[in-house]
């Protein structure tokens, strides 16, 4: 409960944040991106670019927990091996080592 008041203050927070800055700087910006040349207001851009790095960063967290949970599976799975090769070594019959 305490952590979604608390994403959802951040989330205010920058969403505040963003507003007073596109309120102060209604300018335009001349945007080159060696194949075509656009004009675009400042709070565009910086709006565009904040939501192009948070999908960057959900990718990378998507591909950071994919992998955590291939690995868990694949730690379960060996487990389960080790765990049926202990129980069947549990049932033989101990020997006398004369």
């Amino acid at each position: 409960m305490l952590k979604k008041v608390g994403v959802t203050l951040v989330f205010l927070l920058v969403f505040a944040i963003m507003l007073v800055f596109a309120r102060l700087n209604p300018g335009s910006l001349q945007l080159d991106l060696a194949f075509d040349s656009y004009e675009a207001s400042v709070p565009v851009v910086v709006i565009v670019t904040f939501v192009a790095g948070w999908l960057f960063g959900l990718l990378c967290t998507i591909m950071f927990v994919s992998r955590l949970v291939n690995d868990r599976r694949r730690l379960r799975r060996e487990l389960r091996s080790r765990e049926s090769e202990i129980s069947s070594l549990r049932s033989l019959p101990l020997s006398d080592a004369d």
